[in-house]
């Protein structure tokens, strides 16, 4: 569908805000607290900051949330008896505050979701969400959305999209789909009409640095080098970067029992982790870093796109700004861009 293009007043967004919680969605936005900005739930404005380069978490706990109930079940002398999780029970939501870098990983993470198997959760839950994201005003060295093909102000994933206007206050909206068209017939006194807007000129300036082409094909000429060992000297394992990553799907199932009755859950999991890829017979097909951190890349920028036709990475930076030894993906990168074949 084609875009409009509306003008949006400063004012206007708390209005919007509220008119969207009368009508019983959920909100998910962007909250300061103690020094850290995270999306959660909230139903006061106030509270909500859209100033800011990256949210420690990424927006994806909104369709893939951290730890989900698939069943509960009761066990008894007549057997197990299995009660499914009602897709029903899941509310519209309302994510709001999303950059451009967290509303792109809606593509990867639904075509993992919908690869050889359509998982009704996550479906259900990306259906029952309305996107409104904000364009990047400014960045800074961990981000690098243009050299995966995203763009400070890119509107993949969004439903709207706003765009602040330099110092006006004003924001342009871009209504990118019928989601969105519905937000703005339930509050079209808020929506004015747009001048021409170059855009551009108010995003941040992130440059490309490097060919993610060229990326693949030597990540595949060099599955054996020993460049791998080199980056991940540091890797302590322990899977922040995929647990901030707003691509990254890997998945546990577990179950909590408490007496005769139980409840199976899914929760996030990380292929970083040493027993990710541990058999039941004691083999590990990946039992050192090295190898942890090359399936790490390679899924991103080689698997992904030769089996899903699309990259596993945003550039949005946030495992290089979470990892606490200091391994910088974007470094890593450009330094294998760089290795002569």
């Amino acid at each position: 569908m084609s875009i409009d293009k509306h003008l949006v007043r400063k004012a206007s967004l708390e209005k919007l805000f509220a008119v969207l919680k009368l009508q019983g969605k959920t909100m998910y936005a962007p909250l300061l607290r103690n020094g850290k900005i995270s999306y959660e739930i909230t139903g006061n404005f106030a509270d909500v900051t859209i100033e800011f380069i990256q949210t420690t978490q990424s927006a994806k706990v909104a369709a893939f949330p951290r730890t989900e109930k698939l069943f509960n079940y009761t066990k008894d002398k007549e057997g197990v008896s299995v009660k499914d999780f009602d897709p029903n029970s899941i509310p519209e939501t309302v994510v709001w505050g999303v950059h451009p870098c967290d509303a792109g990983g809606i593509s990867p993470l639904s075509a993992i979701f919908n690869w050889d198997y359509k998982d009704n959760l996550y479906n259900t839950r990306l259906e029952r969400i309305t996107v409104i994201g904000f364009s990047c005003n400014k960045a800074d060295e961990y981000c690098f959305c243009t050299s995966v093909g995203g763009n400070p102000g890119g509107v993949a994933g969004n439903d709207i999209l706003f765009t602040k206007l330099g110092d006006s206050s004003d924001y342009l909206a871009e209504i990118v789909t019928d989601k969105g068209k519905a937000l703005v017939n339930a509050a079209p006194e808020l929506f004015e009409a747009a001048q021409d807007v170059e855009k551009e000129k108010y995003l941040a300036d992130v440059p490309n640095r490097f060919n993610r082409e060229d990326i693949k094909g030597k990540m595949e000429a060099f599955f054996e080098s020993e460049v791998w060992a080199e980056q991940s000297m540091r890797c302590l394992g322990c899977g922040a970067c995929a647990y901030v990553c707003p691509t990254c799907a890997c998945f546990d199932i577990q179950d909590e029992i408490h007496g005769k009755n139980g409840m199976r859950v899914r929760c996030w999991d990380s292929c970083g982790f040493s027993m990710f890829t541990m058999h039941t017979s004691g083999h590990n097909p990946r039992d050192i870093q090295s190898q942890r951190w090359r399936q790490r890349l390679m899924h991103k920028f080689s698997y992904m796109p030769d089996r899903l036709s699309v990259y596993g990475c945003t550039g949005c930076g946030r495992c290089s700004r979470a990892c606490p030894v200091d391994m910088n993906i974007l470094e890593h990168l450009i330094s294998m861009q760089e290795i002569k074949k």
